[in-house]
């Protein structure tokens, strides 16, 4: 969402970079497709070019009021993932960010490079899964419409989104170390196969139709490829979108 016109002035809540050179990288992808991993390796990578980076991830479960609030409800605390409309689940998430624009705002004024694990996109996709077509739409728009030009968050610069089957997923999912914010192996989202599909293909939907998002395959003819060379084909992606 661009926000309105009155007259000849473009009127927006959207934030002015005090950066000039800062670039906005999200990283995205289903629950357990490596996307914490792979933010860290490209952090540690960029600064070891010398450019100044910070890594934020979301949701900060630990950090914001919003954020202990969605570790509330993957644990399932306010019910299934069908029992709570995703429009509010949405705002829950939306909160988070809104909460982190300060922390986001102070990197890119003093950053070449932030990068995020997780964003906007992945509340799209979450809660798009949710619903069926023609209202999957109409939210997917207005939880942009909320984050974008109500909240203001900065739009990123590019995207990538690091595409995995679920059944691979699921079980690197079953791997991970303890989460501060569940005491269960997998959370409500990260339980459901057939809902971390309809995700999946949602992610694929935006990836096909956004001109500033790229897919990394993390599967090859071979099975699951590995880190680093994952981590390689995300470098060359951030390496053409900050030059």
């Amino acid at each position: 969402m661009n926000g309105s016109r009155v007259g000849t002035q473009h009127v927006s809540n959207e934030p002015k970079r005090s950066h000039p050179m800062a670039k906005l990288i999200a990283i995205e992808g289903i629950d357990g497709s490596g996307k914490g991993t792979q933010a860290r390796i490209l952090v540690d990578g960029l600064r070891q070019s010398g450019r100044k980076v910070e890594l934020i991830s979301f949701p900060r479960y630990g950090e914001t009021f919003f954020g202990r609030l969605i570790g509330s409800f993957l644990n399932g605390e306010y019910g299934t993932l069908d029992q709570v409309h995703p429009m509010l689940v949405s705002l829950l998430f939306a909160g988070d960010r809104l909460e982190s624009r300060p922390k986001i705002e102070q990197a890119l004024a003093t950053c070449n490079v932030v990068v995020l694990d997780r964003y906007v996109a992945s509340n799209v996709a979450h809660q798009g899964a949710k619903l069926s077509d023609a209202n999957r739409e109409t939210l997917c728009r207005s939880i942009e419409h909320v984050e974008y030009t109500l909240y203001g968050m900065p739009r990123p610069d590019q995207v990538i989104l690091l595409d995995l089957r679920v059944s691979v997923a699921q079980i690197l999912v079953s791997k991970k170390a303890t989460r501060n914010y569940t005491d269960r192996t997998a959370d409500i989202q990260e339980a459901d196969g057939a809902y971390l599909e309809r995700v999946r293909q949602q992610y694929l939907e935006l990836a096909g139709r956004e001109s500033n998002w790229s897919v990394v395959e993390c599967e090859g003819t071979g099975g699951l490829r590995s880190v680093d060379e994952i981590a390689w084909d995300v470098r060359q992606v951030v390496d053409r979108a900050v030059r």
